[in-house]
């Protein structure tokens, strides 16, 4: 991945964006697609689009650029800060953890408590719920950290961008950082190819707490057809259990979800794109729900034909999530011929 697309990825991933509050990572993403969009624009609730001009055929390639994180509840006498979740925050993965607390004032640092095994009792290996974890910021009673935080003040992980071996990297906030990067990145190249269609790119708000976002920007947009990239488990790591593996592996390619609200005409649209452009691709079977904002999209107004296009991650919803670049990169690269063919399809079932 060359230069100027790495520093939008960095840059994204530097921004700390939780459901809620993405303004600050909405904005980064505006920065960039401002450079080739023909338009850009934002809604009430910080949903962005860009868009490419082209001909009758509509189609969105989206991505949600929330993260979850946690919150600031409430701030004892001894100046320690309770949390409650933002979205599927992971309990066991939050004590001994640097983070930041992002005030209007600027971030607070601090670190989620983790009482040392010396003192722990070595038969209770439970873990406390986050309502009973703790941030320390270091002050000395409620009167000092009420200077500094308020009371719903969110709260993210503390956390770098790892270089790995074999072009992978770890981060916080992959899921979904990517996919809106994918999707911007979708449109660059699509619009570098003199793209027939209309072509939208779309960053939502608040997926991670119930798709919230695309509900709102798919009544608005009501494209042809919806792409919504976000990451999908690779279950390639150990440990995963068995009843859960997918097949779906780590720098294998992008995954195209089948089934539920993945609309089989949009199946094979993207397909036929990857196979057209020689990309690697996985499928995986998504019988009941996606999990993504594609189960939004295609239940606005009258039905809005979807996909979910997933890319390979480990570690889903920790600090360390894992990612493959070359996965990223043919994932932009098969959104842009999806665009590049899209009206050549017909995204309706013929029954």
């Amino acid at each position: 991945m060359e230069g100027q697309r790495r520093a939008f990825l960095e840059d994204l991933l530097s921004t700390a964006s939780p459901s809620g509050f993405e303004t600050s990572g909405q904005r980064v993403w505006l920065d960039y697609v401002e450079e080739f969009a023909d338009e850009v624009r934002t809604d009430d609730y910080g949903n962005a689009v860009a868009v490419v001009e082209g001909g009758d055929t509509e189609v969105a390639l989206a991505g949600h650029g929330d993260e979850i994180g946690f919150m600031v509840r409430d701030i004892e006498e001894s100046g320690a800060i309770r949390m409650t979740p933002i979205g599927g925050s992971d309990r066991t993965v939050s004590k001994g953890q640097h983070v930041e607390i992002h005030t209007d004032s600027g971030p607070v640092p601090g670190v989620v408590g983790q009482t040392a095994i010396h003192l722990r009792d070595r038969d209770d290996d439970s873990v406390d719920d986050i309502s009973e974890q703790h941030v320390d910021i270091g002050v000395t009673d409620s009167e000092a950290a009420e200077e500094l935080v308020e009371r719903g003040d969110p709260i993210t992980f503390d956390q770098t961008i790892s270089e790995l071996e074999g072009g992978r990297i770890a981060a916080r906030g992959l899921d979904n950082r990517i996919g809106i990067w994918a999707a911007a990145e979708g449109l660059r190249r699509a619009a570098e190819d003199d793209v027939d269609a209309t072509v939208y790119a779309v960053s939502t708000v608040q997926e991670e707490l119930g798709l919230q976002g695309a509900k709102m920007v798919g009544f608005d947009l009501d494209p042809d057809a919806v792409v919504a990239t976000d990451v999908t488990h690779a279950t390639d790591a150990p440990g995963t259990p068995g009843e859960k593996s997918t097949g779906v592996e780590l720098g294998e390619g992008p995954v195209v979800s089948r089934g539920s609200a993945n609309h089989p005409n949009v199946v094979e649209a993207v397909r036929g794109a990857a196979e057209d452009d020689d990309i690697d691709i996985q499928l995986q079977a998504t019988g009941s729900r996606t999990g993504t904002d594609a189960d939004a999209f295609y239940t606005s107004r009258g039905g809005i034909p979807s996909l979910n296009l997933g890319v390979p991650n480990r570690y889903m919803h920790t600090p360390v999530e894992v990612l493959d670049l070359d996965d990223l990169d043919a994932t932009a690269d098969l959104l842009a011929g999806f665009a590049l063919a899209a009206d050549e399809w017909e995204f309706s079932v013929d029954v």
